[in-house]
């Protein structure tokens, strides 16, 4: 992805159920542009794009509805348990979404924008971002809010999380470290206090050292 854009990008990411998108709405309440890679990614698998046609060449028919859209459910099954069809799908979704992400940040007017990105630490392309900020939780926290979130077993869950980046790892990639453990208002009072950050970083003022809520590790 091109590095290339006029506003300062904050590389906002998370493991599974750590709270990105409360988070990413504080942000939005404040007046900062959200870019999610999760809603881009289904806005370029629609009927008729190509990225629905890249994938039904891939995986076959079988993943569509009977309304000719892409059964999300069907291909989970197919590539959760397949390494090989898991990097297929990366390989023809991610150059997809990062287009249309670097799109997006280019029409920003504002200072800074937040862009989601749940899987930036798989990835290992953020090269081009200015800022990471990591939303971190405890794994046993994530567990439980994802059992709850989703309904799923406990065993589900924990290969859901063994299929990201682990904890530690995330927290080496971060600039700013939020910990979602604690109650909402202190969360937006840290969030405010990025806001200003983020702004004095947009506009040149001064190098900041990172902001770190405390991560437990």
């Amino acid at each position: 992805m091109e590095s290339k854009h006029n506003c300062f990008t904050v590389g906002l990411t998370g493991g599974i159920a750590s709270g990105k998108s409360t988070v990413s709405d504080i942000f939005a309440e404040l007046g900062c542009p959200i870019i999610d890679a999760d809603i881009i990614a289904r806005e370029v698998v629609e009927p008729k794009t190509e990225g629905l046609k890249q994938l039904v060449e891939t995986f076959g028919t079988s993943i569509l509805s009977s309304q000719n859209q892409l059964d999300r459910k069907k291909l989970r099954q197919i590539v959760f348990n397949d390494e090989e069809k898991r990097t297929q799908l990366n390989s023809t979704l991610h150059p997809l979404i990062g287009k249309e992400i670097a799109n997006r940040v280019k029409q920003v007017k504002q200072s800074y924008c937040v862009v989601v990105i749940p899987l930036l630490c798989e990835s290992s392309n953020y090269q081009w971002l200015d800022r990471i900020l990591v939303v971190d939780v405890s794994e046993d926290t994530q567990i439980q809010r994802l059992t709850a979130r989703d309904n799923i077993t406990k065993e589900l869950a924990v290969k859901m999380l063994a299929s990201q980046c682990n904890r530690k790892q995330r927290l080496q990639i971060a600039d700013d470290v939020i910990n979602n453990e604690q109650d909402k208002s202190k969360l937006k009072d840290l969030i405010v206090t990025l806001d200003k950050l983020y702004k004095q970083l947009a506009i040149g003022n001064k190098k900041e050292p990172g902001i770190n809520s405390g991560s437990g590790l």
